[in-house]
């Protein structure tokens, strides 16, 4: 027997009723996605990988240049595309002002002097100014939502999982947010902007002796802000088109929303515990409301999939169910931008992938791999073939 680690004694390793291998205190015997693709490949090529033997070649440094060029054309469509989130939201709230503004000036001039005076109305928007101010400074200060232990819908949960896994940034909130104690969030923020919209009402009726000038003053408002809102747009389309120019080199469909990419630093590493699988994708996407993970291979573009490769990708398309708790129903392998194939996540591949993962572990703890093909072009191509007693070149 051998040792996988300094902190996980194979001898007391067994086979559990349910077929994979665990030691005395139920703790699965770790495999990686990573040795799913490598065992499936070749058991022997496997088990050099463990002992040591790391791949050598012109393909294998080839490869890691191109997935950090691929991480780093991801993390910028990811970034436009956050942007432009963020520019649009605040242009919604720009133009809710405007709105709302119109609207007034409207009820100004319509409106009779002696049923209601600027003056009057400038004070119960003042009065309202200062409590939605307040209110908003309270919720800034003290962890509300904590306190009041607030449900989380979808959107809520997606972040809650992008800040446990250590995945990219969210949108607004950073990783670990709670609200209170100075840091605002959407919420927040949307109070102290709805306080000074009150407040610029206030303080413009205040200085209107009728109707008619308040009127005139909510025009020029709402073509001052207008013009604000213009600008923001603008800024708003510019990051869309940079986003979508993103998008289109990364090769992802229209729409695609990407949660995760991996640098082998920063990402998070996705676990199962009850059967040990675990690993890093190379990309989560949100597409349709799924999160779906991303394999990406740098090499020859084979004519159907390698197994080995969708071997691995249905580790990260389970490992992605596990995390969320929510259904994948499958999982995307690209060879370059134009080769994609859907691997469909069912009962079937499921059975697959345990049935790889169990040979895994029955083999770190009794050892013993061997060569499991003929194939004189898979030895020539295999990164480990200088260590192998058994290749067949």
């Amino acid at each position: 027997m051998n040792q996988v680690s300094a902190d996980f004694d194979l001898s007391t390793v067994k086979k559990s009723s349910d077929g994979f291998w665990r030691d005395e205190n139920n703790i699965a015997v770790r495999v990686s996605a990573s040795d799913i693709e490598r065992h499936s490949y070749c058991p022997l090529s496997w088990e050099l990988a463990k002992s040591g033997n790391s791949g050598r070649g012109e393909a294998v440094e080839t490869g890691k240049v191109k997935h950090a060029k691929i991480h780093q054309r991801v993390s910028e469509f990811k970034s436009k595309q956050t942007q432009f989130k963020r520019q649009m939201v605040i242009w919604t709230w720009w133009f809710t002002v405007i709105i709302a503004i119109i609207i007034d000036s409207v009820a100004f001039m319509m409106i009779d002097d002696v049923v209601l005076y600027p003056k009057d109305v400038s004070k119960y928007l003042a009065m309202w100014s200062l409590t939605v101010l307040m209110a908003g400074i309270t919720a800034i200060y003290v962890p509300w939502r904590r306190w009041f232990s607030v449900a989380e819908n979808l959107k809520q949960k997606k972040a809650k999982f992008i800040q446990e896994t250590k995945l990219m940034e969210p949108e607004w909130e950073p990783e670990g947010f709670e609200g209170g104690w100075f840091e605002a969030g959407k919420l927040e923020i949307s109070l102290l902007f709805g306080a000074i919209l009150l407040g610029i009402h206030s303080i413009a009726l205040n200085g209107a002796e009728n109707r008619q000038q308040a009127g005139f003053i909510m025009v020029i408002l709402a073509m001052c802000w207008t013009l604000a809102a213009s600008w923001q747009l603008q800024r708003a389309l510019i990051s869309e088109n940079e986003s979508e120019l993103a998008r289109k080199d990364i090769g992802l469909e229209e729409g695609t929303e990407v949660a995760y990419s991996d640098d082998e630093d920063s990402a998070g590493l996705l676990i199962d515990k009850s059967t040990g699988i675990r690993g890093r994708p190379d990309q989560i996407v949100v597409i349709d409301g799924e999160f779906i993970p991303i394999e990406q291979k740098t090499g020859r573009i084979p004519k159907r999939p390698h197994d080995s490769h969708r071997h691995q990708l249905l580790a990260y398309i389970h490992l992605v169910e596990i995390s969320t708790k929510r259904e994948t129903p499958y999982g995307i392998l690209r060879y370059g931008n134009d080769n994609i194939h859907q691997i469909m996540w069912d009962d079937t591949t499921k059975a697959e992938l345990f049935d790889e993962v169990q040979e895994i572990q029955r083999l770190m703890v009794f050892g013993g791999a061997k060569r499991n093909h003929d194939r004189i072009g898979k030895c020539q191509n295999c990164s480990r073939k200088y260590a192998c007693s058994e290749s067949l070149v």
